[in-house]
């Protein structure tokens, strides 16, 4: 398995005047982005950091990202991706429990960060991206003019922390997972696999860089001397002109962000002809709405199912999205794939034993990208890593195929009057009525029941559909007993970075 920093290196050897990534008018080649990282890499070592510290970022995305994981690659330090859609308490957090000695931040975020400042004595360097630099911070670009263009005398190990990327934390507070240049590496490798990458493709990447998903489509575009177009954040209209514009090849987006674009007046008037490869991981995406984007954009789709403590897990390719095969082929499009080469998969019980081919419970992933733990949480890390493998808390079934159903996250399942309800089964019952774009269930507390299902549910923009008609179509396709009880409409649903549903907003919002 190739090594991340020789990745940096290669390309910068054998395409140094190749474009390695555009963000907005900003174009860096390859061989300026080794230069920058080494020069970076250089004045933090001068700073005093060392083999395994922590750099920690807080920036929307841009460039200068790509740079504080290239540092990473290349040095062995460890990148600590910071969201920026956190409130200050969280941001604090997150920071207190990476412990960087560096944190780069673009200037936006300087008051959130001058508020913090005095809590977080371990940060020796601070560094500002932009040209409102504050008298207590260095201008990134002159941190990277100090530095020297051979890089610092330190170098990465296939077994060293790359990064911490933290959980959205929607079970509690975010969790860091440690993931190695070595997992990297491998997860990159087969997704540039089975999105077909090659030399000369360019990749759109529109999800946030703090997130594992971005990483899943910029590592492997540049393991493969591709060229990474990188947006600030998602604009459907944005999205169709960077494609005609940039001729992108490669792109990731959500299936509410594919509906989106779909949705947007004008859209088949751009150039698509570009594109090779859609993946839409992260969230199932509607019968109806794959439909759409297959006829809008050609059999190119992908779906996959991953997640930030475990890499890849399965991989639906292009070829079986088969809207016109057989019944079986038909029904899998609602699953997440096959477990990718190299990958383990299967369905087991509360303690750990696999499950008979067709059983529901807990998918169980054992991979070499999954995570070494969770930073500063041993009690987390026991639960989570057993024997090799990792729990990833998602409920789901297995055909004799090895295609993988998801049905709901462990701790969603609802149990009501004592039976157990899975909301994927609920919402996909629900997204089949014409009326409804987007739709997401949950449990409320019941006095008799338990637990009772609760639906909410947008609407079309032509629609009507009320509480009642909606639960009456819900009954012909699933029992009496998983249908919702109650129906909330609204305007859109609330969402994690990752494009999944928030369902703790739901559920509080539901009181």
């Amino acid at each position: 398995m190739i090594q991340l920093r020789e990745v940096i290196e290669r390309n910068a050897r054998l395409h140094p005047e190749a474009t390695h990534s555009i963000c907005g008018p900003r174009r860096l080649s390859f061989g300026e982005f080794a230069e920058r990282v080494h020069r970076l890499g250089s004045a933090l070592h001068r700073g005093g950091l060392r083999h395994q510290d922590r750099v920690a970022i807080l920036a929307m995305n841009c460039i200068e990202y790509l740079e504080v994981y290239g540092v990473a690659e290349l040095c062995g330090f460890v990148a600590a991706t910071v969201n920026w859609r956190l409130a200050a308490p969280e941001i604090r957090h997150v920071l207190l429990d990476a412990a960087p000695r560096a944190l780069v931040f673009e200037s936006q975020y300087t008051p959130v960060v001058d508020g913090l400042r005095a809590e977080l004595p371990g940060i020796e360097q601070w560094i500002c991206i932009g040209a409102e630099v504050p008298p207590w911070a260095r201008p990134y670009e002159e941190v990277i003019a100090a530095g020297d263009a051979a890089g610092p005398p330190l170098c990465s190990a296939p077994d060293d922390l790359l990064c911490l990327i933290y959980t959205s934390g929607t079970t509690g507070r975010p969790k860091g997972c440690m993931l190695t240049q070595r997992g990297h590496a491998y997860m990159a490798d087969q997704s540039a696999a089975y999105m077909g990458m090659l030399p000369g493709d360019r990749a759109l990447v529109i999800a946030p860089l703090f997130h594992v998903g971005a990483r899943s489509q910029q590592l492997p575009m540049h393991l493969r001397g591709g060229t990474v177009v990188i947006l600030r954040r998602f604009d459907a209209a944005e999205v169709l002109r960077t494609i005609e514009s940039e001729r992108i090849t490669h792109m990731h987006m959500v299936p509410t962000m594919v509906q989106s674009v779909l949705d947007l007046a004008g859209q088949e008037s751009y150039d698509t002809s570009s594109l090779k490869c859609i993946i839409y991981a992260a969230a199932p995406m509607p019968v109806p709405v794959l439909k759409r984007a297959i006829a809008r954009f050609g059999p190119i789709l992908v779906n996959g199912w991953g997640l930030t403590e475990g890499g890849n897990g399965t991989v639906l390719p292009q070829h079986l999205h088969r809207l016109d095969g057989s019944a079986d082929e038909i029904g899998r499009l609602g699953s997440v794939g096959q477990p990718t080469p190299g990958t383990e998969v299967i369905v087991a019980d509360d303690d750990g034993r696999e499950l008979p081919t067709g059983e529901v419970g807990e998918l169980l992933l054992r991979s070499p990208s999954n995570m070494a733990g969770y930073w500063n949480n041993h009690p987390a890390t026991m639960e989570a890593l057993r024997d090799g493998w990792l729990r990833t808390g998602d409920v789901g079934r297995m055909d004799e195929r090895r295609f993988v159903f998801l049905l709901d996250r462990k701790k969603d399942m609802i149990i009501t009057g004592g039976e157990n309800v899975y909301c994927r089964e609920v919402e996909e019952a629900l997204i089949t009525h014409p009326g409804v774009t987007d739709v997401a269930v949950i449990g409320r507390p019941d006095p008799r029941w338990g637990e009772a299902v609760h639906a909410v549910a947008v609407r079309a923009a032509d629609s009507s559909v009320d509480e009642a008609a909606l639960i009456a179509h819900c009954r012909m396709a699933i029992a009496a007993y998983k249908c919702p009880k109650t129906i909330e409409f609204v305007e859109a649903l609330p969402r994690l970075p990752s494009g999944k549903v928030s369902k703790v907003a739901l559920r509080q919002r539901a009181g």
